[in-house]
């Protein structure tokens, strides 16, 4: 399998071991690994890879990379793919291909204080390229990338242009603030004002607010359930 080449500030390193790309990038960057590492693993049927980053501003600003990089991937995988595969975003980082969840992105920091300038933040990227279970269908709402009329994608040129993508946005987000990704964020979101459930609780999905946390309205009341609730543990 090719080598993925990445833009320059990034480096990647194939995954070994037992443990998965999002574990192996949390544990380099505790290590203080430079930010741009690149960890991945693209198996026959799955393609998964991480991203560290070196934010310098608070934990609850600098969450926003992970709609940043579902906005990345969307484009991506919207420059590669026919251009009647449909490609949303849920606000937890669930990838969907045509309506059904075919990925997810996570997210975990060095710190869960929302006011703390954390010393880095991961970004993982698991997508599913083909069904485990040859008979698809028996996992209902679930789908892979090359039963939707993908095939001719490329796993190593995904994860190519999926990297290229978010630098964009990130150099966006440097000059223009949070404002764009907001806007592009919102016109790929999934059933947007339509009921969802979220950490257990119900309701219409509203939006999000300046900082990305989901707004759910519940008969007369709105909850706002902050970004922060997505960190994994690492």
């Amino acid at each position: 399998m090719t080598t993925p080449a990445f833009p320059p500030l990034f480096e990647g390193m194939p995954a070994t071991g037992q443990k998965t790309p999002f574990a192996q990038a949390c544990d380099a960057a505790k290590k203080g690994c430079d930010a741009g590492l690149v960890t991945y693993d693209l198996g026959a049927h799955q393609l998964s890879a991480a991203i560290v980053f070196a934010p310098e501003t608070r934990l609850d600003d600098a969450l926003a990379i992970l709609p940043l990089c579902g906005v990345g991937f969307q484009n991506a995988l919207g420059a590669l793919a026919p251009p009647e595969v449909a490609v949303h975003l849920d606000w937890d980082g669930t990838i969907r291909v045509n309506g059904g969840r075919c990925g997810i992105l996570q997210i975990a920091a060095s710190t869960l204080d929302p006011d703390h300038e954390p010393d880095w933040i991961v970004v993982a990227l698991t997508l599913q390229l083909w069904p485990d279970d040859p008979e698809t269908g028996h996992i209902p709402d679930h789908t892979a990338l090359y039963a939707e009329g993908c095939a001719d994608v490329d796993a190593v040129a995904l994860l190519e242009a999926w990297i290229r993508h978010t630098l964009v946005w990130i150099n966006r987000w440097d000059d223009e603030g949070a404002a764009p990704i907001h806007k592009e964020w919102t016109g790929i979101a999934y059933q947007i004002n339509e009921k969802t459930t979220v950490d257990g609780r119900s309701g219409i999905f509203l939006g999000v607010d300046e900082k990305f946390g989901l707004l759910l309205r519940d008969d007369d009341n709105t909850t706002l359930i902050p970004l922060t609730n997505l960190l994994k543990d690492n």
